[in-house]
């Protein structure tokens, strides 16, 4: 590269693709690395990516400038980071096909033109590092079919395989070059090794995706073959990644290929289980593991199939396979209550995975309480509570498995309060002394008592503590008034605390003191009247009045204004409470159809879904288009949630409960 060259270049006059990142690094950046030779790293190419492809959408006029001194650069054998300055051509070469063409700088192609000999000249390169990250420079079937031809390290092949899948299945893909690709593919699994058999049917999936269908049996037997493994992990090698692939993570890779067909997915997970059992492989066994739970997120109905292999996979020998195993089964639920007996087992076995949070121990407890299983129940609470216990929380693991929430653990539990609530009591006394009033776990354990009613009343006294801070919540108001008349005595406490003055509060507290066994009438003249009163678009606590009744039918008219003039979480609110004052379903079950048939049409806005659902179960009546939609819903082969962690099935199981429970109705 030349440096005069380099100096000749009029810099203060172009401009970098983020302005924080000045020009000005460019060329000090490409006179390092060209001064360096082959002692420059990864890192010296750094401010050149910052500077020339910001990932905005731009190709500024600074890439132009660089252009040839990168391919420059790229091509000298006595350079080092060869490698990474290829990825920077890869990254230009994706800009520019995906830039608007406005945002591309209006010397940029002529120059790419000008180099692309010597940039499709890397694809020949001696090093075969270089040679693998400039395979996506090969623009169309031709460079490639001619790269295959040529290519003799199978590291580099490898790679060449799987673009030819990618480009041969490209709109701009002619019909002449995909049967050369074809014909290549269908040689490759003729005649070639095992490995590259693997790849050539990933390849082949961009063209037909049926064809790993029909490979199944090919690929269970090469990627559970331990003998195999060495060579898939010596040359399976994709553009961009420095090390090769793992032979688990070449088993996900093909695991995906069967996301269209759930029964082929299930399949292929439980023959590799069966295979990994029989070679005693516990890598595989926790690939497999790992493939189950991806498809259980998404697919209900593959729970059958693979329920088995977890509970098989509790008595394998590795820690983590043990514990991924315990959480599938605990996600599962009641389905799982013939490994209860097996599970009570490992309540104190401390096996963990260093990746993830938690004990063997703490998802077997988890995997007997979504069970049911009393054994469960000793010590849960303390267990629950103890990452907290000297600390202001637990670490956050945003991977799974992971442990659930303490209120996700505790709220189904409602049947066993009597024996939970003394250690519930213990912990929130010894939380609340311990944070100056309102922890990190106070809003888990004021929604467990609020889910747990009138059963919680033991805990009043631990309730009405925290009435003392000075900030109050509407949510302890929300428990007390779950809790019903037996908390009548903290009527007193409630309305002396702090933020009375406040008048949303004011009114949440009549509201909870007339669920208490307080006066209703004025409860209801106070929410009623800021109903009446209060504007747009939060229209006044119109949910409060659902639990007045008929008592509330003098509102009955704003009401259905409300209702008529908002959307979300508010109309349906005000559709509940126009039935509640009126006793008329309509308009209220046709208001709330709104919300349950998107759904059934693919929609995914499963919070006013679940909404609908409640407020429909408490009418009890359903609309011809909300039964013939709900039917179409119970039939998906999908979780009914927007997560995809052990939150999906809780909304999964609560949202299909509420959906037989409609259908059920005359």
């Amino acid at each position: 590269m030349s440096l005069e060259a380099l100096d000749a270049v009029p810099w203060d006059r172009l401009e970098s693709a983020l302005p924080r990142h000045p020009v000005e690094e460019v060329p000090r950046a490409l006179r390092r690395l060209a001064l360096a030779g082959g002692a420059a790293t990864e890192e010296y190419c750094y401010p050149l990516y910052s500077c020339l492809v910001a990932g905005n959408g731009r190709v500024p006029s600074a890439a132009t400038a660089a252009l040839p001194f990168v391919v420059a650069l790229a091509a000298d054998p006595g350079a080092g980071a060869r490698v990474d300055l290829v990825g920077l051509l890869v990254a230009f070469e994706h800009a520019t096909r995906t830039a608007r063409p406005d945002l591309v700088d209006e010397g940029w192609p002529a120059a790419w033109r000008r180099h692309q000999s010597a940039v499709l000249a890397l694809l020949a390169d001696p090093d075969p590092d270089v040679r693998r990250e400039a395979i996506p420079l090969a623009v169309g079937v031709v460079p490639l079919l001619e790269r295959w031809r040529a290519e003799t390290d199978p590291a580099v092949r490898l790679p060449v395989l799987l673009q030819l899948g990618r480009v041969a299945a490209a709109a701009e893909a002619d019909a002449r070059s995909v049967e050369e690709v074809r014909a290549v593919l269908d040689g490759v699994l003729r005649d070639g090794e095992p490995v590259m058999k693997v790849a050539a049917v990933i390849a082949w999936a961009r063209l037909d995706p049926q064809e790993p269908v029909r490979r199944i049996d090919l690929l269970v037997e090469t990627l559970s073959d331990p003998a195999v493994r060495p060579r898939l992990e010596e040359i399976w090698y994709v553009v961009g990644v420095e090390e090769p692939f793992s032979c688990e993570a070449v088993v996900t890779w093909a695991a995906e290929l069967f996301d269209h067909d759930a029964r082929t997915a299930a399949s292929f997970v439980v023959r590799l289980a069966d295979a990994a059992a029989r070679t005693g492989n516990t890598e595989l066994s926790g690939a497999v593991l790992n493939e189950a739970w991806r498809l259980l997120v998404l697919r209900p109905s593959a729970a059958p199939a693979l329920l088995p292999v977890a509970g098989r996979l509790l008595d394998d020998r590795a820690d983590p396979v043990r514990l991924r195993a315990a959480h599938l089964l605990a996600v599962l639920g009641r389905r799982s209550a013939r490994y209860a007996d097996r599970l009570a087992t490992l309540l104190d076995d401390p096996g963990k995975d260093p990746c993830l949070e938690g004990t063997v121990g703490e998802y077997a407890r988890w995997a007997l309480t979504r069970i049911g299983d009393p054994r469960a129940m000793p010590g849960l609470v303390e267990r629950l509570y103890e990452p907290y216990r000297e600390h202001y929380g637990r670490g956050y693991c945003v991977s799974d498995p992971r442990l659930p929430d303490v209120d996700a653990v505790l709220v189904p539990l409602r049947a066993h309060a009597d024996v939970l609530l003394p250690a519930l009591r213990e912990v929130m006394r010894h939380h609340t002394a311990h944070n100056g009033g309102h922890g990190p776990l106070t809003g888990a354990f004021l929604k467990v008592l609020k889910a747990w009613g009138p059963d919680a009343l033991p805990a009043l006294p631990e309730v009405v503590a925290l009435l003392d801070d000075a900030e109050g919540s509407l949510t302890i108001v929300e428990v007390l008034a779950a809790m019903g008349p037996g908390a009548a005595s903290a009527e007193a406490a409630l309305r002396a605390c702090k933020p009375l003055n406040w008048p949303e509060y004011q009114r949440n507290v009549a509201w909870a003191a007339s669920q208490m066994g307080g006066d209703r009438t004025t409860a209801l003249r106070l929410i009623g009247d800021a109903v009446l009163t209060e504007e747009g678009p939060y229209y006044g606590p119109v949910h409060l009045l659902t639990e007045f009744g008929p008592t509330a039918a003098p509102y009955a008219d704003r009401v259905r204004h409300i209702m008529e003039n908002t959307d979300g979480f508010r109309r349906i609110e005000a559709a509940l409470a126009l039935w509640s004052g009126t006793g008329e379903p309509e308009p209220s079950v046709s208001v709330l159809e709104e919300f349950v048939l998107p759904i059934a049409d693919g929609g995914d806005d499963y919070g006013f879904f679940g909404e609908a659902l409640r407020a429909l179960t408490r009418i009890g009546t359903l609309t011809p288009a909300t039964r013939a939609a709900l039917r179409t819903v119970r039939g998906f082969d999908g979780r009914l949630a927007q997560e995809r962690n052990y939150e999906a099935f809780l909304q999964d199981e609560e949202l299909r409960a509420a959906i037989e429970y409609l259908l059920a109705l005359p």
